[in-house]
């Protein structure tokens, strides 16, 4: 019995190489699929969250935030310090609402959504505090874990 859940779950995962040569050779006409799992950051130690919309995968901790002061292309926007779960792709020139900058669109790894950017440079001395921060537009987030009724 424990021997079948083991070969069901090692060839579940593509463990194939793992189970003993007798158990290989009776099952020689089974193809373990490959999967590919990835591996997503969960922020256990944070009391308030932000998430994606679309797929609830983490996405910054409150400690995190920067400024609730920005805008996106869809509304309202945050600036973090750090994300989690993100992807980015290549940095292209934009003239944004503060100038020229250096950005890099960001998108949430689970789902790929297109969540806001990333600062790589700005043109600006005034603008440089900005650099290496991320924007993530609020039509694509969500407040997760022990926010109150009343905070924003």
């Amino acid at each position: 019995m424990a021997s079948e859940i083991w070969r069901a779950i090692s060839l579940t995962v593509g463990l194939g190489s793992c189970l003993s040569a007798d158990s290989q050779e009776a099952d020689s006409s089974i193809v373990a699929p490959k999967m590919v799992k990835t591996f997503h950051e969960y922020l256990a130690h944070c009391h308030r969250t932000y998430s994606c919309i679309h797929c609830r995968a983490h996405l910054a901790s409150h400690e995190e935030l920067i400024s609730k002061s920005f805008q996106g292309s869809q509304g309202r926007a945050y600036l973090f310090n750090s994300v989690v779960n993100i992807g980015c792709g290549p940095a292209e020139e934009r003239f944004l609402l503060t100038g020229l900058h250096a950005v890099a669109d960001i998108h949430c790894e689970s789902c790929k959504t297109t969540l806001g950017w990333k600062y790589e440079h700005a043109f600006e001395t005034s603008q440089k505090y900005k650099e290496g921060k991320y924007i993530i537009e609020l039509a694509h987030m969500i407040k997760e874990n022990g926010w109150g009724a009343n905070e924003e």
